[in-house]
């Protein structure tokens, strides 16, 4: 099992193929191996490194909480040095985006660029709401069933097109439900609670690298009107809004829609 011994963790991570580096960072409590249905396949030529964040996956932290931002963008320019031939090129979604943000702001050596998809450069309104009452709620010890749990966090990562239709959720719901299913509250709730606490509204306009920000139109989790607010801070930067049956995590739907995300991936990557 590949794994990176740290002073206070040790990281699950994989890699697959060769060439130049993509590093690829999952939403909060995903672990890295979401990455390989749908993404790092549609890359061959590059080597494509994922990894499990603490709290998630079998990543083993051997300090409690709190884990902030920084800690999590420690973790993960430790492992692109182990690991990697950096520059590398950065893919996050959620909070990987946050953590490729830090990275980004922290360690721009190691970075050629960062695409961050559903993404903010801080939590405010709803969003910030809704994290601060997950972290409330599961530092009091609550939990959900696994039913509930699976279409609590569908309604996040869905829209109501795809909702709707009975046949795609038949398809989705076990995606939703391995990952959310069961979660660890002390572990969930420090990730959360990580993503409250960053702030890179202020560093931002000094980024030495490029940031590519992509929003999805039916994302209510982190909103374009989000997005576009992180992109106006960024030097040159532009802001892609990918249309349709996109919510904050919607890989899966189609063959289609999964290789129109691809294809952006990919054009973002060679500017």
């Amino acid at each position: 099992m590949p794994e990176l011994n740290l002073p206070e963790t040790t990281l699950y991570y994989e890699q697959r193929g060769d060439g130049p580096d993509i590093f690829w960072l999952a939403g909060g409590d995903q672990p890295g191996s979401d990455w390989h249905a749908w993404q790092t396949p549609a890359f061959p030529e590059f080597r494509n490194t994922t990894y499990d964040a603490r709290g998630v996956g079998r990543t083993v932290s051997r300090n409690p909480p709190p884990w902030p931002m920084a800690l999590y963008g420690a973790d993960a320019a430790a492992l692109i040095e182990a690991v990697c031939d950096p520059p590398v090129f950065l893919v996050g979604l959620s909070m990987g985006s946050l953590i490729a943000q830090q990275i980004s702001l922290d360690r721009p050596d190691l970075v050629r660029a960062a695409v961050l998809m559903g993404t903010y450069a801080r939590a405010t309104g709803y969003v910030r709401e809704w994290e601060e009452a997950e972290v409330e709620f599961r530092r009091q010890g609550g939990s959900l069933s696994r039913r509930f749990a699976t279409t609590h966090y569908g309604v996040f990562m869905y829209p109501s097109e795809v909702l709707g239709d009975d046949e795609l959720w038949a398809k989705l719901m076990p995606l939703v439900e391995r990952d959310y299913g069961e979660r660890d509250g002390e572990g969930l709730a420090a990730q959360w609670e990580a993503c409250v606490e960053f702030d890179s509204l202020e560093r931002l306009p000094g980024c030495q690298v490029p940031l590519h920000v992509v929003a999805f139109s039916h994302d209510a989790w982190f909103p374009v009107a989000d997005c576009a607010a992180e992109q106006r801070l960024i030097p040159g930067g532009e802001l892609r809004v990918v249309e349709s049956v996109w919510g904050h995590y919607a890989w899966g739907i189609t063959a289609a829609e999964t290789a129109r995300i691809d294809a952006l991936l990919r054009e973002l990557l060679a500017t």
